[in-house]
């Protein structure tokens, strides 16, 4: 499988230059060149698989210069980190399913790709004889889940921003207290966007790129994106088979677009069995003016109980508009240099209509999450944290009679307490690997959110 930018800049490339290039030199995203649809024999085959084993299976065919030994290895050793024997299991709740991708090392679903790629980037170090800096930015749970991806690895330092206060306390312990020495913690003095307009410059200076050996961990590495496609179909094939049907509908809380964008991918590969992604967002509802009114333009970021949606830059859109645009590269090109010009893109009602095929979405307000959580604990027992409650809110709100509808929980309730408590009254019990990182010895440097800074902070550190 080759690879290609949303920016049309680059010549096609493998999988391994992909992943180690992560932004593309020109500015755009990666892509392969196709998705395959997947034949109703391999699907039948597909359904006795465990995770792991659909895993590796799904991901060879965007992989085909890893040995799939090799690539099996990888998975094996990516999900052997996690506390459930299913990976990703499903649990029904009253009308819908929750897909709980939260048990992983940091109880948060980027540990799903994450680990995977942390293991894919050591396999090819390891492979070359090189040497890599991450450069990443979080809006909460990335950055700790790309830190446990790659702590104590040889050949990789990582170096995470993330936005002063404006994460969860443990989301801020859970980074902080790893204090390997190839993880550096940059709490930047501004939001998650201004984090990752750094990163993105950053990345856009080649010079500087290729002197530090710069790599992406943040949903701009397709191997993120490709990782997190798995679980879609393991929860299409589990559910419609349990029920007896054809089809199933996923609803998915989002702010960066990456994880509904794999949704998107795993529907072109399963058109028949992924009917609807309902796109949930926060009061930051940047997306679903999008998605409602073909309306894509910059506000202010509200601060809420569900800090890793308070994004206004959706980083992986640009790979929906690709498509959008027909893959018309020149023409997604175009768009985004006008969007970095006015911060706003409007959609004709062709595009919107083609929008609307392809996602519904509903924003989800504050007394909403909180009281979802609370309604959903009253009637079934069951803790969402308020990432999920979103998902889980406008998943019912588009429930349609005979499909079944898949929440997909994106953290630990535990994750989360005071929203939780506020809504409950009581926080949820901690975790062990959570209620151990009290009293830690932590390291972090607060950092002003500009370019320069971070570049000679890196420049200090680097590999």
């Amino acid at each position: 499988m080759q690879y290609i930018s949303t920016r049309g800049g680059i010549a096609p490339i493998s999988f391994k230059q992909a992943v180690m290039m992560g932004l593309a030199t020109d500015g755009g995203l990666l892509l392969p060149v196709s998705i395959p649809e997947i034949s109703a024999e391999t699907l039948t085959r597909w359904r006795q698989l465990s995770y792991p084993e659909l895993a590796s299976a799904v991901l060879g065919f965007f992989i085909d210069d890893i040995p799939a030994n090799d690539l099996r290895a990888l998975v094996a050793r990516s999900y052997s980190t996690f506390n459930h024997p299913e990976i990703t299991p499903l649990v029904k709740q009253g009308d819908c399913y929750i897909l709980e991708l939260f048990h992983g090392p940091t109880l948060a679903f980027k540990d799903v790709a994450l680990q995977f790629l942390g293991n894919v980037f050591e396999y090819l170090l390891k492979e070359s004889g090189g040497k890599m800096n991450i450069l990443g930015a979080t809006s909460g749970d990335t950055g700790s889940a790309a830190i446990y991806g790659v702590r104590g690895k040889e050949r990789i330092n990582i170096f995470i921003l993330h936005p002063h206060k404006r994460v969860s306390p443990i989301q801020e312990l859970q980074m902080t207290t790893v204090t390997d020495a190839n993880v550096f913690n940059l709490a930047v003095r501004g939001t998650f966007d201004d984090g990752q307009a750094i990163v993105k410059t950053i990345f856009n200076d080649l010079g500087f790129k290729e002197k530090h050996q710069l790599g992406a961990v943040n949903s701009i590495n397709w191997a993120r994106i490709v990782a997190q496609v798995v679980y879609y179909i393991y929860a299409a094939l589990k559910v419609t088979e349990s029920e007896g049907v054809d089809k199933v509908d996923f609803s998915v809380p989002t702010g960066n677009f990456g994880d509904i964008f794999a949704g998107f991918v795993a529907r072109r590969m399963l058109p028949q069995q992924i009917r609807h992604l309902i796109l949930a967002t926060n009061e930051n509802n940047l997306l679903t003016r999008f998605i409602l009114n073909g309306d894509y333009s910059l506000g202010a970021v509200a601060q809420t109980s569900s800090p890793s949606m308070d994004i206004q830059v959706a980083s992986n859109f640009e790979r929906y508009l690709y498509y959008l645009n027909g893959e018309d590269a020149d023409r997604t090109r175009r768009d985004m240099d006008r969007f970095a010009a006015s911060g706003s893109l409007q959609f004709d009602e062709l595009a919107q209509e083609r929008v609307r095929a392809d996602f519904a979405s509903r924003s989800v307000n504050e007394a909403e999450t909180i009281a979802t959580i609370r309604d959903f604990y009253k009637l079934h027992g069951y803790v969402l944290d308020p990432h999920t409650a979103v998902g889980v809110k406008a998943g019912l709100a588009g429930r349609e009679a005979g499909v079944p509808m898949i929440c997909l929980a994106t953290a630990h309730p535990a994750k989360f307490g005071a929203a939780v408590k506020s809504a409950i009254g009581h926080e949820p019990d901690l975790p062990e690997s959570l209620a151990a990182l009290a009293g830690k010895e932590t390291r972090c440097e607060v950092i002003a959110a500009e370019v320069a800074a971070v570049q000679a902070f890196v420049e200090q550190h680097a590999l």
